[in-house]
């Protein structure tokens, strides 16, 4: 754990200091846009707004979001928003010592502060593990408190890591568009991703200026997981080899990705490949291109949601298949199949 800035900062005064040198219109405008227009929908209904979650961590990224939140929201979306810190008790001392910090910032700025814990983390928790507990418990609380936007703190080294990540297991543009400014969830649940303009670096000095500490993740400077090694071995050789702003060209294919995939979707959306009893019609798809093709399957696999292991590999065979259009069955495990037939693919239970 490290602290950077003054032992006991003037928080409010910090935070001021800090929107100066990043103000909102530095932040991602299609985030901006969309909570605007959410405040808006709100209060033109002649009601309160509904109150917003934002998630700190303790990390400089985390601070930074909240205290721009915090010095630009009376003039924009108010402050009446919840703070949601989740403990994952991975790290004994230090973790407590990050919730303590989180829970002394926001009494400092005299917003509501929620801290959860992993009370069952598994000693050697994976970071796809960790995740899935954090959001667990962020969700838990959107729905006691009925918020609906939840703030997070991703930036433009996420979206290299990010992009470099997924590059690595083959991901097409559904995922290598991620993490994205708006992002759709369940429940009527957004996720906004406001500082994907921003490069951490920028962050950082901006925080250091401006007075403020911050909590570092001891195990962030180890190459435990796959993450860490990117961002400490692989990103600043990119960066270096690259000879330009590398963040900013990865932040910009991730825009282009995200316009691609969503024109696809909107293609397929046109088409209505599934009817009703949930078949997928071929003869919809014919002569289209593969790329659609394969979105109209996983869009029928999610759709009748068979209990099944599905490798790529499968996955792929199953397309294959699709594409051929002759009638066929195709293994989906122990409770069925795919099936093949008359022009259309259906699910059949063993």
């Amino acid at each position: 754990m490290t602290r950077t800035g003054k032992s006991k900062p003037d928080w409010p005064a910090v935070a001021e200091a800090f929107a100066a040198r990043i103000s909102h219109g530095a932040l991602h405008p299609a985030a901006m846009l969309r909570a605007f227009a959410e405040y808006r929908r709100e209060t033109h209904k002649g009601g309160r707004p509904s109150r917003w979650a934002l998630a700190f961590s303790g990390g400089a990224d985390s601070l930074a979001l909240l205290l721009i939140f915090w010095a630009e929201g009376p003039g924009r979306w108010g402050r009446d928003f919840v703070v949601l810190h989740f403990n994952h008790r991975l790290r004994g001392k230090a973790a407590d010592a990050d919730e303590k910090f989180c829970a002394q910032v926001c009494a400092a700025l005299g917003v509501t502060f929620v801290a959860g814990r992993w009370h069952k983390a598994p000693k050697a928790a994976s970071e796809a593990a960790a995740r899935t507990a954090r959001f667990e418990f962020f969700g838990r609380e959107m729905g006691r408190r009925k918020i609906r936007l939840l703030w997070l703190a991703h930036q433009q080294d996420d979206i290299a890591e990010s992009l470099l990540m997924r590059l690595a297991r083959g991901s097409g543009t559904g995922g290598l568009a991620a993490p994205r400014p708006v992002q759709a969830m369940g429940e009527g649940r957004l996720h906004l991703r406001p500082m994907l303009s921003l490069k951490k670096a920028d962050l950082t000095a901006a925080l250091k200026k401006a007075g403020a500490g911050w909590r570092e993740d001891a195990s962030n400077a180890t190459d435990d997981h796959f993450r860490n090694r990117i961002r400490r071995r692989v990103l600043p050789a990119w960066i270096k080899a690259a000879g330009r702003d590398a963040l900013a060209g990865a932040a910009l294919s991730r825009e282009l990705l995200d316009d691609d995939d969503a024109a696809l979707e909107a293609w397929l959306d046109e088409l209505k490949p599934l009817d009703r009893r949930g078949r997928l019609d071929l003869g919809r798809l014919a002569g289209k291109p593969r790329a659609l093709v394969r979105r109209a399957l996983h869009r029928w696999l999610l759709a009748v949601r068979p209990e099944t292991d599905l490798s790529r590999q499968g996955f792929n065979q199953l397309l294959a298949a699709v594409e051929r259009g002759r009638d066929t069955r195709f293994s989906l495990g122990a409770k069925g199949f795919a099936v093949v037939r008359r022009g259309g693919l259906g699910f059949r239970k063993a």
